[in-house]
């Protein structure tokens, strides 16, 4: 009876002492975390980014700062990266078309490539509509082509993927469109509203006049319906073997520490669930948080890079 007394109470002694220890010490920057953002102040990615951020410090304690490196959209800042020194300390922000497009279109230039890169979350999809004033005579994107080949059709773009997919779409189709390069969403709206284009993309502008009836949504050019539409085709199921799919991601250079990383991708997927991320996610682009995880982020860019050296015919 003595014995069994005598350890149990070594037992308990034990796991009291093991209890009262310190937890191993987990990783954490050794000085301030820095997310730089691939734009400029004061858009939707630098919106977003600073509120995660601010999260990120409030749920974890760390020093979190966010620099602007604006510069060719976001390849700057990735170029840069690529050539520090490894530092998990150093996380970017960037969109994936323009970093992309860089890739196919100039890749000797670069001193980096997808493989260059721990890649460590995703925050969003820019959801990417063709749109058309609600008069206009045709529906789909079979109709714009029909329509096109015997009028020609004035179509608005923001970007050099948004012309490299209607290209793509004419070289495949037949169809006879006229390009006119804008700003952005808004310059594209206004021309649309005016008639002086006939369709045009947009990536949220547009929601307004849908709420309104004064616009009709064509087409989705994301690999995914749109979650305000899903009634709308994407581009791939219209039978177009590309798309466009803006993704806002998180990546630093390859080669930190395996605790580091996991730590970051743990960070970073937390503060993904706080309300004030979920409500500014929502507000800059009119969709829900997408995080895709490490490997379904790297799988969606080489997806998105396959898709891209189609458009560029590489």
């Amino acid at each position: 009876m003595k014995l069994t007394k005598i350890l149990f109470s070594a037992v308990t002694a034990v796991g009291m002492t093991v209890s009262a220890m310190p937890a191993l010490a987990e990783w954490a920057p050794d000085g301030p975390l820095k997310i730089e953002v691939g734009f400029g102040p004061g858009g939707s990615t630098d919106t977003m980014g600073r509120v995660l951020g601010q999260v990120i410090e409030k749920n974890t304690g760390w020093s979190v700062i966010v620099e602007n490196k604006p510069g060719a959209g976001g390849t700057a800042m990735f170029t840069a990266i690529s050539q520090r020194p490894v530092n998990a300390n150093i996380v970017g922000m960037g969109v994936s078309p323009p970093l992309l497009t860089n890739l196919v279109k100039r890749p000797d230039s670069l001193p980096f490539d997808l493989d260059s890169f721990e890649y460590i979350s995703s925050l969003a999809r820019a959801q990417v509509a063709l749109v058309a004033r609600k008069d206009a005579p045709f529906d789909d994107i079979a109709g714009l082509i029909e329509h096109s080949k015997s009028t020609g059709v004035p179509l608005a773009f923001g970007s050099s993927a948004q012309k490299a997919v209607m290209e793509y779409v004419a070289e495949k189709s037949g169809a006879d469109f006229r390009y006119v390069a804008t700003k952005g969403g808004a310059e594209t709206a206004a021309l649309i509203l005016g008639d002086q284009v006939q369709a045009g993309f947009s990536t949220g502008e547009h929601l307004q006049y849908l709420e309104t009836g004064d616009m009709k949504m064509i087409l989705s050019l994301n690999d995914a319906r749109h979650s305000y539409a899903p009634e709308t085709e994407t581009i791939t199921e219209a039978g177009f073997a590309v798309f466009v799919d803006p993704i806002f991601f998180f990546a630093t250079r390859k080669g930190i520490d395996a605790d580091a990383k996991a730590m970051l991708v743990k960070v970073f997927s937390e503060a993904l669930q706080s309300e004030e991320v979920k409500t500014i996610v929502q507000n800059s682009t009119q969709g829900p948080i997408v995080d895709l995880g490490p490997d379904g982020l790297r799988e969606a860019l080489y997806n998105g890079l396959a898709s891209t050296k189609l458009l560029f015919g590489k």
